[in-house]
Parts: C-alpha cells; structure tokens; sequence
C-alpha cells in the first residue's frame, strides 16, 4: 500500500489527508508522555525515521517492558535520522491547563529537531500549530512508527526523571507510580505535602493546598 513507512509491514497503515504524502518526504512523527501524573513536566518527543534503518519492535511504549522501551530507545536514538525531545514544566502545566502545556510541549519539540521537517503526524486528535502542515492520527503510536518511537522516547525520558525525583525524595514512591494519582501517591500527598514538581491546579494537589 502507498503509505508514508512502506518499509513497515503495518496491519493498519496510515495514509494522511490533511496534505499531500510523497514518497521521500520528511516526516516527523510525535507524542506525548505524563498528561495524567500530579508531578513533573509533561514530556513530548518528536522523531524523524530513517527508511533505510528500520527498527524492529516499535509499538506503543505503554504495551513495552522498561527494559524493552529502554533498548528501542537507544536504537531509535542511533538510527534516526532526527530526534528531539520537548517539555512544559509542572508551573507551565498549571498556567495553561494541560492541554496547552502539551501542545506547547509538541511545538518545542519539533523545533528542537536537527533536520527540518515536511509535514508532522501527532497522536490523538488535536495537533498544535506547527510551521508545516500536520494531522493529527487517533491511537497513532500503534499506526505510525515513528510516533510509536515519539512515544517510547518520551517516556524513557519522562521515567528517568520521575526516577530521579525517587531519589531526591523517596518516601513519595514515585519509581514506582511515576507520578500518577495512585493509592500510595495520595497517601504520600497527605502525609507529606506537595512538593515544588507538584501540578498546584490538579485536583488532589489543589483540594490539599486548599485544605491547609
């Protein structure tokens, strides 16, 4: 099939029509990690693959071991032919709300990329104002490989930061929930108090500050 990654065998390939595809076109694929969590930055990357390095594996980074994310990681950072990583801090979150704070993520993080881009396909079904043509692809880190490598960088990136908070302050749990409102997180929350990372306009931070 005429499709954008014909060098992927795709159960489902995506073809776009918010613009032209020619074969041979620069496209950047890109997604977003940490919508959810209480804490830190939201995480985007934006990935630009090399046809003539294709990588085995790709998949959505929530249906991958941290051990196999890890290794594409490095693969898609070797093989590439552009990468780039994009963020808007947890003050940025709470300025905005965080559905500008990703969108504003997605843009830096295409501008960071070191080759210039044609066209840019996003997960999910909004896409922010990019300096080229772009479209938006539903469930797109399990249809377009390059925004299934987007995925996995981001969240390679976006744990290894929850990870070193961990280690900064361990009694939040956050190598484990990465963030996110569970049990132990909430508890933490209570028990502790906020910290600088936390999201002020997420519900159970700002209940807490309210309630103090």
């Amino acid at each position: 099939m005429n499709h954008p990654f014909p060098e992927y065998d795709l159960s489902e390939p995506f073809v776009p029509s918010a613009f032209a595809w020619q074969p041979g076109m620069v496209l950047a694929g890109v997604d977003e990690v940490g919508r959810g969590p209480l804490v830190g930055a939201v995480v985007t990357a934006a990935v630009v693959l090399d046809p003539a390095r294709p990588i085995e594996g790709l998949a959505d980074s929530k249906k991958l071991t941290a051990k196999r994310r890890e290794r594409l990681a490095e693969l898609i950072r070797e093989r590439a032919r552009g990468w780039a990583l994009g963020r808007a801090e947890a003050a940025e979150v709470d300025q905005l709300n965080i559905y500008h704070a990703t969108h504003l993520a997605m843009v830096r993080a295409v501008e960071a990329l070191p080759i210039d881009v044609e066209a840019v396909l996003v997960d999910g079904n909004r896409t922010p104002s990019f300096a080229c043509p772009a479209e938006a692809v539903v469930k797109g880190d399990g249809r377009v490989p390059a925004i299934a490598a987007a995925s996995i960088l981001a969240k390679v990136a976006r744990d290894a930061e929850m990870v070193a908070l961990h280690q900064r302050h361990p009694d939040y749990g956050f190598d484990r929930h990465k963030g996110y409102p569970t049990a132990v997180h909430l508890e933490a929350l209570r028990r502790l108090g906020p910290l600088p990372e936390h999201r002020r306009s997420f519900g159970p931070v700002a209940a807490l500050i309210e309630s103090n």
